[in-house]
């Protein structure tokens, strides 16, 4: 059966599955797995994170969250510290060496991708970030309950 959209959805899987190998392969590279730079990358150049902030603004499920900052904390790169204004909640916060990790990985990884798709003139690369946007709204949207 062929619909509209079913095209498009395999495309956005297929694109995603590229994604995530050849930018998840560098990422391992250097160490981590794709959960714990996405962590490190998101606690870089921030005093730290409530759990729950952390958890909306990185790719991790709630249930994978706290396994992830535990190993992170087992390797030294975080903490968790409790919140100044609520003693029910902790902040997870980069340690030293984990704002070393972050200063050598995520500029390393930013230069790769960009190297990955330095041939995507501006003008493309401008009008695909302006129609994943559109593509997320829709389904943002619809997926609201």
């Amino acid at each position: 059966m062929t619909t509209p959209s079913l095209p498009v959805i395999r495309e956005l899987v297929r694109c995603y599955q590229a994604f995530d190998a050849v930018a998840g392969a560098h990422i391992r590279s250097m160490g981590l797995t794709a959960p714990q730079f996405d962590i490190i990358a998101t606690l870089g150049n921030t005093p730290g994170m409530r759990f729950k902030e952390l958890g909306e603004k990185t790719l991790c499920t709630k249930g994978t969250l706290s396994g992830i900052v535990d190993r992170l904390a087992e390797k030294g790169l975080v903490r968790r510290v409790a919140s100044p204004t609520d003693g029910r909640s902790q902040i997870v916060q980069l340690t030293a060496a984990g704002e070393k990790v972050f200063a050598q990985t995520f500029p390393a990884q930013i230069r790769y991708m960009d190297e990955l798709l330095a041939g995507v003139d501006a003008e493309r690369m401008s009008r695909l970030q302006q129609e994943l946007h559109y593509l997320r709204g829709i389904l943002e949207e619809k997926g609201k309950p």
